[in-house]
């Protein structure tokens, strides 16, 4: 997983899948990035709670958030032994509401990106974990990683590695901490059923975090498929933001 992912479902909509309280209303959001804030749903004394998280674990332990590595995904094969992830696999499980996903493949001669979704077009949950860090003067910082999985067939000819999608009858069990230990939970930490998903290639437009509309999951055209694709200086766990000269108001917080 690449480290970019969408929200595009109504929020009442999203509410009524993941079944919490809370009323946010937010905007469509194509092309969420690693650092910014997503929503997750968590357990909080019993019932499902609404939170804005950054996305990117930062675990209790470290000292300064600004010389650690960037969590944005943790490897399921390994969340109960890693020591970043193994409190928050026992203690802090949650969903991560999305509608999609983004994937670049290697072969050939260039990257190409491909968008995600379910066959469905509807909503779907990832695995993620959070956690809560407390600085030294008293800042506190919500965070999330989301869990991967290896690709399944359909998707291991674009990558290597998937989100690990949790579904609607797994919710209740997923987050149930108390209830159901961390080794139990990692048995959901498991590839895509094969029929669940569909994957096409869209505009290397995608490869810029500023970026961000309806446009970026569109089927690409032929045009744009033999088109230069769009350079993006990698970094460990995803794509670095160009510099830009002004602000690009076309890429707002995720909630307003």
């Amino acid at each position: 997983m690449c480290g970019r992912y969408s929200i595009t479902t109504a929020p009442e909509a999203m509410r009524r899948l993941f079944g919490y309280l809370e009323q946010p209303n937010f905007p469509a959001r194509y092309n969420i990035a690693p650092t910014q804030p997503v929503p997750v749903v968590r357990l909080d004394q019993g019932k499902r709670q609404f939170a804005l998280v950054r996305w990117g674990l930062i675990p209790t332990w470290v000292k300064d958030p600004r010389k650690f590595a960037l969590l944005h995904v943790a490897r399921g094969e390994s969340v109960n032994d890693k020591p970043a992830f193994r409190a928050a696999m026992k203690r802090r499980r949650c969903l991560v509401p999305a509608d999609g996903f983004y994937e670049w493949s290697e072969h050939g001669e260039r990257k190409r990106p491909f968008f995600i979704r379910a066959k469905s077009g509807g909503p779907i949950a990832f695995a993620g974990l959070w956690e809560t860090w407390m600085g030294p003067n008293g800042e506190e910082v919500e965070s999330v990683a989301i869990l991967t999985t290896p690709a399944n067939r359909m998707l291991g000819v674009i990558a290597e590695r998937m989100p690990a999608i949790l579904p609607p009858d797994a919710f209740d069990l997923w987050l149930d901490c108390a209830g159901v230990d961390a080794l139990t939970a990692g048995a959901f930490i498991v590839p895509a059923p094969e029929g669940l998903l569909e994957a096409y290639e869209v505009s290397t437009a995608v490869n810029r975090a500023v970026n961000d509309g309806p446009e970026l999951i569109e089927p690409v055209t032929a045009v744009e498929a033999a088109a230069p694709p769009v350079p993006a200086a990698p970094v460990a766990g995803g794509l670095r933001r160009p510099r830009q000269s002004k602000p690009d108001k076309r890429q707002p917080s995720l909630f307003e």
